[in-house]
């Protein structure tokens, strides 16, 4: 039975209602019950339970999902709340609906320690050399640490193409920069295996063999903020022995009488005030 048990926020994000967290946010104005009784955050349902958002029954969709991949333009609000001027849902206007599941390059899917591909082409201000595909290659010395080794490939005089498996701050300009070279033109072309082939406010539908793919890609991803960060091992603390011929032994008697004198005078000016008062 438990394994037939979903949270109530992936239960509402999967009927396409809204994302998981604006469910998280209906949840905690009371706008939804299940069987009649308005639930807590972290609740899970089964197929049989009744869920009603303001009162009207939302159901578990059975039919294919629909990916989509967007070249959002600027301006556009990647939310599912139709209050919101320009937002992703009116400005696609998709028969079926549809909402976000965030962007990819902000997805934690791609964090550094996944290794996940991003593929660009870059234009600079001057002629490309060897010297700079073998540098930008070979890791470039910014933001305090060495970029990885990555797929560099010259295109034209100016132009190159580049893949990157992290993700720093401005991370091409930067190792640009590093070498002469200022960015005229930067371009992201593919993420992981999903070619990015689209003009600026179109969208298209993934294929079956794609989302294929990206679902055996991306399984052995860390998918949890805890998994991102090294695990530290706990500070062990040892006690220190001191023998009496040690001078520290002094120190240590001395800090202790102190304190032991000082205990004792608290106490008995709390007594004297007592039986004063």
């Amino acid at each position: 039975m438990e394994e037939n048990l979903k949270r109530l926020n992936k239960f509402i994000g999967e009927t396409g209602f809204c994302s998981r967290r604006e469910a998280d946010k209906i949840i905690e104005e009371g706008r939804v019950t299940i069987n009649g009784i308005v639930p807590e955050l972290g609740t899970k349902v089964s197929p049989e339970d009744e869920v009603r958002i303001d009162g009207k029954l939302i159901r578990e969709k059975n039919e294919k999902m629909v990916y989509l991949a967007f070249n959002k333009p600027a301006g556009i609000e990647c939310t599912t709340n139709l209050e919101v001027s320009n937002n992703i849902v009116d400005y696609i206007n998709y028969p079926s609906r549809i909402f976000p599941i965030g962007r990819l390059d902000k997805a934690k899917i791609l964090r550094a320690r996944n290794n996940h591909e991003k593929e660009y082409t870059v234009t600079v201000n001057k002629l490309i050399t060897d010297r700079f595909i073998e540098k930008m290659s070979n890791g470039i010395p910014i933001l305090d640490t060495v970029t990885r080794k990555c797929k560099v490939e010259k295109i034209s005089s100016t132009t190159f193409k580049i893949v990157l498996t992290q993700g720093l701050n401005r991370q091409i300009r930067r190792m640009c920069e590093y070498l002469g070279y200022g960015v005229t033109a930067l371009k992201r072309i593919r993420i992981i295996n999903i070619s990015l082939d689209i003009p600026v406010g179109r969208f298209r539908d993934l294929t079956d063999a794609e989302i294929k793919e990206l679902n055996t890609l991306i399984e052995p991803s860390s998918k949890t903020e805890e998994a991102s960060l090294p695990k530290q091992e706990p500070v062990k603390r040892r006690t220190e022995f001191i023998k009496r011929d040690d001078p520290r032994y002094k120190k240590r008697v001395s800090k202790e009488l102190i304190f032991s004198s000082i205990v004792e005078n608290f106490k008995q000016l709390l007594f004297y005030c007592i039986r004063k008062f």
